[in-house]
Formats: C-alpha cells, structure tokens, sequence
C-alpha cells in the first residue's frame, strides 16, 4: 500500500474497520497502538476487537427488533473461546458442525438448547453427544442421516428435533468454493425432494420436525439471491404445512458478506428489512426465526499482524516476506482470497514504495498473503493484514512444524490474552516414537 493520507495529529478509520484507525501515525485497534502488541506477544499475531463484534452483532439485533428471532454464531469462522465467550455473554446461540464444536461452545458459556447441529457427515457418537447435552435442532442433510438419527434417538428413549436443509438451487454469486446451494453442492436435500423426506422424518418415531433450514453460501454481498432463496424455501413451507407437518421455525442460514477489497454487502439490518417485508407478505410473519451468521460477526473485528523478514528483488517479482504464512491465514491460498494489508507506522519516507508480492516462509508456492502490493517497507517493519477474523485462525495449521499464533482480544484499552502462542513440544505432545 502506498503511505496512507492521514497527518501526525489525525485519526483515520480504515474503510470497512471502523475500530482499526491510524492515531497519527500509529495503527491502533479500540485504543490500544497494535506497535506494542507487536512488540510485547511478538508476530504472527491475531487481534480481535470486542467493540466490532458486538457493533457487527447489534446490526442483525436491530434487524430483528420485535421479532421471535434467535441468532446463532456461525463458529466454524472462529471457534477462539473467547471469541465465542463475547457471543454467548451477548445472548447469541450457537451453529455447530461438529462434536467438538459443542464441547467449545459449552466451555465458553454458551448454552445448549441454543445450538444448532449443521453439517452433511455427523456422527452417530456425535448425534449421542448432542441429544445427551439438549441441543435444540439438527439441522439434517440427507434422507439417510435422518434414518440414522431417528434410530440413535430411539436408543436414548429420546426424540430429536429436526430441521431439514433445503437446497434451494440459488446461486449466490460468490466464489464456487464457498457456494452451497446450487445443484451441484454437496449440502442439504434437492429442492424437489423435499416434500417427500419431510413426510418420511414425519414418519419417524425417533425425530420431531420443528423446522426448515436454507443456507445458500458464503461472502454474499447482493440480496437478490437471499430474496429468491427465501421464496423457494416458503413455497415449500406451504406445502408441508398444507401436508399437515407444523414447523415451528424457518432458518434462513448466513453468509452475509463483508467488505474485503471494495465489497459492498447490505447491512446486515437493512438486508432483513427487505426479507421481512417479504415475509409478512407471503403470511409467514408469525414464525420464530432463525440464522446464523458468521464471517459477517468477526472477519473484519481481526487483524493478523506480521514483521517483514526480508526484501528479496528480483527481475519478474519482487518478494516482501513476512513472518505470518499460509498457515496462519489459509484463505489466499484455498480461495485466491484478499486481504488488505496496511503498515502498522506510517512511512516517514525512508523507504521507497515499491510493488511486492507479500508472501510467508512456508515451502510452498501457495504461500502468498498478498498479490501485487505497493508498500514501503523494509526489513523489521511490521504489517497489519486486516479482516483476518474469519477463517483463518478456525483454519490454522501446523504445516512445517509452525505453532498456532497467539491470539488478543482487546476491550476499549484493555488486552486480553485469548490463546497463547504454541511451541513445537506442544504440537508433538500427543506423538511417540517406536520402541
């Protein structure tokens, strides 16, 4: 990035991140300069703001306003416990995908009867696991699980609540690894199935159906594919209700965008004004919602910053190389996915901007946090990549024996400590060497 237009006495938000605002010349997150983050806890390192989340949070709550309406964390964007200690002390409910998700959720604070069990492979351990704890729905995918689950129900001498997924062939216009309502998508039941698999899951003695389920993607930024989602999953409400099956709730999913590069997405509230609207006009408003957001609750209350180890020119490309990898933040990599990347100093003019491809230590060619940058920077600098609060600690690995980042969450001008950073004998703890 070329030196960001902000004088040494004036405060500037950065576009998207209200609570990220260069000080002067320092890059602060709430109050706290991220220079002394750095240069205490060390890089890489992930810092969330409290204040954005819960910003983010109270956006979906004014959408609902009046309404019988549950909104449930998408934790699979980031599953940090204190990450999910902000949303359950807020009154959030929970989207899980797996058993240790629920064990998360649990000790965090969260509550069970608020979570919902998405994911197209559960397992009969984890099925177990949820009825014994009272979760309050499974959200089922196929005509098999629902089989599967009515008969791990029977065996407690329990019925489990059931919600089936609908996959409603909308295309939500983003990128085709995180597009999960079209035909071609592993998730949820064909649309035209649907009327016979929930009068097969009525039939069940295992499972009560209590709901309908639609989740078309992630990193949406239109409405219209919300729009056309929801008329496809109410027609069908008609339908099965007309068959004589109740449902008690309609679960609209997530995947609301949020502004990476120039993203301009619906606010959050003004996306559910027009929903609503549609709602009450085909005479559903009566019914208890349910959705689950994610990525738009934490990807840009994160950042993930980062020392500059070397310069390294050459004659097609020239290379920043920063601490953090692809294993800290996986999404360039798996989704060719942009990140703005900013100085956590302003330059003074001591360096000349020059375009850099910024990539990590990782022996991979995957390995690139950023294509194609301006940025005057030299070696021991330190860099801020900004809406890095979503999937991309929830996806870190341990590729080539790195640990895990440490994790801050600051509060106004208070730094908590969320997770410490991991060493190489924590990584092997649970390996053993042959006799």
């Amino acid at each position: 990035m070329t030196p960001h237009p902000v004088s040494p006495t004036s405060t500037a938000a950065l576009p998207g991140h209200p609570f990220v605002a260069y000080h002067g010349a320092a890059l602060q997150i709430e109050d706290v300069a991220l220079s002394s983050l750095a240069a205490q806890h060390g890089t890489p390192l992930f810092v969330y703001s409290k204040a954005a989340m819960l910003a983010a949070l109270a956006a979906y709550q004014r959408g609902f306003a009046g309404r019988d309406a549950q909104i449930c964390y998408a934790m699979k964007a980031n599953s940090s416990l204190g990450v999910l200690q902000v949303f359950a002390r807020a009154g959030c409910g929970f989207d899980i995908v797996s058993g240790g998700e629920l064990e998360r959720v649990l000790a965090a604070g969260g509550q069970a009867s608020k979570v919902i069990f998405s994911g197209v492979g559960k397992t009969q351990r984890e099925m177990r696991q949820a009825l014994q704890a009272g979760i309050g729905c499974f959200n089922v995918e196929s005509e098999a699980e629902l089989d599967v689950l009515s008969e791990v129900a029977l065996s407690m001498s329990l019925r489990a609540p059931v919600s089936i997924r609908v996959n409603p062939n909308v295309d939500p216009k983003t990128h085709p690894y995180i597009s999960t309502g079209l035909k071609g998508n592993k998730f949820g039941v064909a649309h035209e199935d649907a009327l016979r698999i929930y009068r097969h899951a009525a039939g069940l003695r295992g499972l009560r159906v209590v709901g309908i389920d639609c989740h078309i993607g992630s990193q949406i930024t239109e409405t219209e594919p919300y729009l056309d989602a929801m008329d496809r999953v109410l027609d069908l409400v008609a339908g099965i209700e007309a068959e004589g099956t109740v449902l008690a709730h309609i679960d609209f999913g997530g995947g609301l965008g949020i502004n990476y590069n120039g993203d301009t997405p619906p606010a959050a509230d003004a996306l559910w004004a027009q929903l609503l609207t549609k709602l009450d006009a085909r005479g559903f408003g009566h019914k208890k919602l349910m959705i689950e957001p994610g990525r738009s609750l934490v990807g840009n209350a994160g950042v993930c910053l980062t020392e500059v180890l070397y310069i390294k020119p050459g004659e097609q490309k020239n290379f920043c190389v920063i601490d953090a990898a692809m294993n800290d933040l996986p999404r360039p990599a798996l989704y060719q996915a942009f990140h703005t990347i900013v100085p956590l100093t302003l330059d003074t003019g001591t360096c000349q901007a020059t375009v850099f491809d910024v990539v990590g230590p990782v022996c991979e060619s995957g390995d690139w946090i950023g294509r194609d940058r301006t940025l005057a920077v030299q070696a021991g600098d330190q860099l801020a990549v900004l809406s890095a609060g979503a999937y991309c600690m929830s996806m870190a690995s341990n590729y080539n024996t790195r640990g895990r980042a440490a994790e801050l969450l600051v509060d106004g001008g208070t730094v908590h400590l969320i997770r410490e950073r991991e060493s190489a004998a924590e990584q092997m703890r649970h390996e053993r060497l042959v006799p």
